[in-house]
């Protein structure tokens, strides 16, 4: 008897969906570099809305995140705010495709920083810096301005799908003059850094959604929540200087938006102890920096995905408020 054939139907059904999607992405990369500038942001605050409008799971995810930072807000408020969230979220990806056509003038003119003189110092002392970074603002145009202004950044990507959007991004960021370590499929990740940090580089790590399932969990805006543990274990590795560091949008003139880098004070690492209780306690005091500037801007936090504990495992719920 011949064997039935294998299943290729869904996995070419994914190709093809990758593919579109690559397409999709390509050309919107390219039209929204030709538009005039404020044709382009009053298009991505349109799509914004739409997508606010229609509700979808990722819109649903994002108000229910703000929700946590703001707890006070009634239901009209929230929803509000997750609009203007939303909008944030959008003028981060248009920024981001027209960055590779600002000169380094437009890059370093449009960002404010405040707390960047101990960071400064490490650098020029040769210590490493190592930071702990939230999906806030626009972390692409903080990694430019850093590689221009500081020393250029060496940081890790997650891998997306299809490949080819993947490379598109790492090339991307890689033109801005950073060094993209992939977190998956490639060397060794947390080996990497330890070598960058030891010989006194710069590494910003988004860390405030854990996605290796090897992260630790924190109170987070009230609430558990699981976040990774790299900032951490690489401080106490190697005796980098550890921040956490937020950013914001804020106007500028001619109707432009820049952002506001800011390096909370500097987190002491060496009355912590070693071991895995260390590395969630410096965790902690990370996500307290993090969770400070969220209540303050949270429509500046991009967060469309799951992060709190409650979420991800209703049946650890440690929390009576909610969601």
């Amino acid at each position: 008897m011949t064997p039935a054939p294998g299943p290729v139907g869904p996995s070419r059904l994914e190709r093809a969906r990758e593919r579109l999607g690559y397409l999709a992405y390509s050309a919107g990369w390219r039209i929204v570099r030709l538009l005039p500038e404020a044709v382009a942001y009053r298009t991505f605050d349109g799509i914004a809305d739409l997508a606010w409008r229609r509700r979808g799971s990722g819109v649903q995810r994002l108000e229910a995140n703000l929700a946590r930072a703001r707890p006070d807000l009634d239901a009209d408020d929230l929803h509000e705010l997750a609009r203007s969230g939303l909008r944030s979220y959008l003028r981060y990806w248009c920024d981001s495709f027209r960055l590779p056509d600002w000169d380094e003038q437009r890059i370093v003119s449009t960002v404010r920083t405040e707390g960047d003189e101990p960071v400064r110092a490490a650098l020029a002392s040769g210590q490493g810096v190592v930071m702990f970074l939230g999906h806030l603002g626009n972390w692409d145009h903080a990694g430019a301005w850093a590689t221009l202004q500081l020393q250029p950044v060496t940081t890790v990507a997650e891998r997306l799908k299809p490949e080819q959007l993947f490379d598109r991004f790492v090339t991307f960021r890689e033109r801005l003059g950073m060094t993209i370590i992939p977190l998956t499929g490639g060397s060794d990740v947390f080996r990497s850094l330890l070598r960058v940090l030891r010989g006194g580089g710069f590494v910003p790590l988004l860390a405030d959604r854990d996605l290796t399932d090897g992260g630790v969990e924190v109170d987070f805006l009230g609430e558990p929540a699981r976040m990774a543990v790299g900032p951490a274990a690489l401080a106490l590795a190697t005796g980098a200087a550890l921040f956490a560091v937020t950013i914001r949008y804020e106007p500028t003139s001619r109707g432009r938006h820049g952002i506001v880098i800011t390096w909370h004070p500097q987190i002491a690492t060496d009355d912590v102890g070693t071991g895995r209780a260390a590395v969630t306690a410096l965790t902690q005091r990370c996500a307290d920096h993090l969770a400070a500037a969220i209540r303050s801007h949270p429509q500046d936090w991009h967060m469309l995905q799951r992060v709190f504990t409650a979420d991800l495992d209703p049946a650890r719920v440690t929390s009576t408020r909610p969601a």
